[in-house]
């Protein structure tokens, strides 16, 4: 059982960049980031597949967002620049057993507490 950490959320304001990190307790496969805004469904966010090859982005923040990953400290990162009032949300780092990135939450088996991210207009 992995057990995952994030970190780094906070509140800024319109136009400034947050780097969220999620520490692993062990070695991961393909890594992914989620997002809940208030009211609405988690969603996904940037996906990175285990050799960091491929990533994969939702239409909203391509270009914003950049995820990568270190795996010598079993590590998984999302720079956040630019950011939105709609990116405010609780963000979730999650891991799952497998080496293909893929959007869907159901195929990720573990899953961070959360970081709130607030983004004030």
């Amino acid at each position: 059982q992995v057990q995952l950490v994030e970190s780094g959320g906070g509140l800024v304001q319109a136009g400034d960049s947050l780097k969220l990190s999620c520490a692993a307790s062990g070695p991961t496969f393909a890594m992914g980031w989620f997002r809940q805004a208030p009211g609405k469904e988690r969603e996904f966010v940037a996906g990175i597949s285990r050799s960091g090859d491929t990533v994969d982005y939702a239409d909203s923040v391509t270009g914003r967002f950049t995820i990568s990953r270190d795996d010598a400290k079993n590590m998984v990162y999302l720079q956040m620049n630019s950011l939105k009032p709609d990116d405010t949300a609780v963000y979730f780092c999650a891991g799952r057993r497998n080496s293909y990135l893929v959007r869907t939450q159901g195929f990720y088996e573990y899953w961070g507490q959360g970081t709130r991210v607030t983004v004030s207009s």
